[in-house]
């Protein structure tokens, strides 16, 4: 029986053992501008690969794909908003962060998607500096 050396190191955590994979984000907004300067405001060293939605359907499209670790959702797109993907992520068991990035401030809209499952609210135009610590609150980023 051939004899098995035991490693008495540190035990090495699952990023070291594993390789590290890209985190599928969804960036979903009508607005092509919206799109860039959300993608500006990552983090540059987060990997990540991103998709692209345009309205609520594409956003769940790409959810249902496996395409959504984390989504970013404006509250205002055409054929599907922002809540009604909320709504049917709920009933499909929000597998996905959400964080909803719009113009729409009002406490209400903050209340309302929070109550279907949103992790954050950011107000237009996201910045590096606010996006930040909602990343490294759920461990999405260091």
């Amino acid at each position: 029986m051939p004899c098995v050396r035991l490693d008495r190191a540190q035990p090495k955590t699952a990023q070291e053992i594993l390789p590290t994979m890209p985190l599928p984000i969804v960036i979903a907004d009508d607005s092509l501008l919206a799109r860039k300067v959300l993608t500006r405001a990552l983090p540059p060293d987060w990997d990540v690969e991103i998709s692209y939605a345009t309205n609520g359907r594409e956003a769940l499209d790409h959810y249902r794909a496996g395409r959504a670790s984390v989504m970013f959702l404006d509250l205002t797109m055409p054929d599907m908003t922002g809540y009604q993907v909320l709504d049917a992520l709920q009933h499909e068991d929000l597998n996905t962060f959400v964080i909803v990035v719009s113009a729409d401030v009002q406490p209400m809209a903050q209340q309302r998607v929070r109550a279907l499952g949103a992790i954050a609210f950011l107000p237009k135009p996201v910045t590096p500096e606010a996006l930040r610590p909602v990343l490294k609150e759920y461990g999405l980023h260091g």
